[in-house]
């Protein structure tokens, strides 16, 4: 049996899939199996992978593409001890990155750990500072309320079962699952020397339906509530913190694009909150 799974999710990721399976080809550790889970992919992703020997390749969801059912699927069929995670476009850069992923787990208070994520080289100012906050030596990170990713993760298979992802989130079920287990008295581990390459340029509709989404879910999961001010001081704060990195990386189209790009970003994560407050006093009322 092997000691891994990996799960690799993907939808119309053509140009990132090979880069993805040379990746992992060249890991020193080799002992996992490879679990694809492709949603109707129309662009050759689906012919790449089926070239990857003894794969275990799950149809698509029936009714749509639901993240947790997906997942909790995919961890059914898995045989590993941990379950590796892995989007299909989060491009896995060194041969240790599995190793490194996975030697936490000799920790036995440690549920999952997750990948280190650099931006692509094409990323936009704002994105570059985003993943340097998020990620890098996981400073800045550690003093949040709670982070965690599954683009590129792993965790224990029997957590897994016992405790599925949230089938009823679009957006977050990594968080929702994650802050679960975080309260319970489970480790989560980030291993900075696990690195893939992974970012989005968003364009404003697509950033604004992925914002909007995170203010329902953590409006769910957090119960934060929409507040105004708060949206509007956290703008001004990120605007402030992105001309910062801008003027010192010498990033001068930054300088015009950050204060749409954060108004953006903010008011859709509080109209995500406000709406999803004003469903819940509806359904009060009804």
């Amino acid at each position: 049996m092997p000691a891994l799974s990996i799960v690799i999710r993907s939808h119309n990721d053509r140009i990132f899939i090979e880069r993805i399976l040379d990746g992992l080809r060249r890991q020193t550790r080799t002992d996992f199996e490879v679990i694809f889970c492709d949603d109707n992919s129309t662009d050759g992703t689906a012919e790449v992978i089926a070239k990857w020997p003894d794969a275990l390749q799950l149809p698509p969801e029936e009714g749509g593409y639901v993240p947790g059912k997906v997942l909790n699927r995919a961890v059914r069929a898995a045989r590993g001890d941990i379950v590796v995670f892995n989007n299909a476009d989060a491009i896995i850069t060194h041969d240790q990155w599995l190793a490194n992923l996975t030697r936490p787990f000799d920790d036995p208070a440690v549920a999952a750990t997750f990948a280190r994520q650099d931006p692509r080289p094409d990323a936009w100012p704002m994105v570059q500072r985003d993943h340097a906050r998020a990620f890098g030596d996981g400073c800045i990170a550690a003093g949040w309320r709670h982070f965690f990713s599954l683009a590129s993760a792993a965790a224990r298979r029997h957590l897994l079962l016992e405790q599925p992802f949230d089938e009823r989130l679009q957006y977050s079920e990594d968080i929702e699952w994650s802050w679960r287990l975080k309260h319970q008295g489970w480790k989560m581990f980030y291993a900075p020397d696990a690195v893939v390459e992974h970012s989005h340029n968003y364009e404003p509709a697509a950033l604004w339906k992925r914002f909007y989404n995170e203010g329902l879910a953590d409006a769910h999961i957090f119960c934060d509530s929409p507040n105004l001010l708060r949206a509007s001081r956290r703008w001004l704060a990120e605007t402030a913190r992105d001309y910062a990195f801008c003027l010192r990386q010498g990033s001068w189209g930054g300088l015009l694009s950050a204060p749409a790009y954060r108004f953006r970003q903010k008011f859709a994560h509080y109209c995500g909150l406000r709406d999803f407050a004003q469903g819940k006093a509806a359904a009060r009322r009804g």
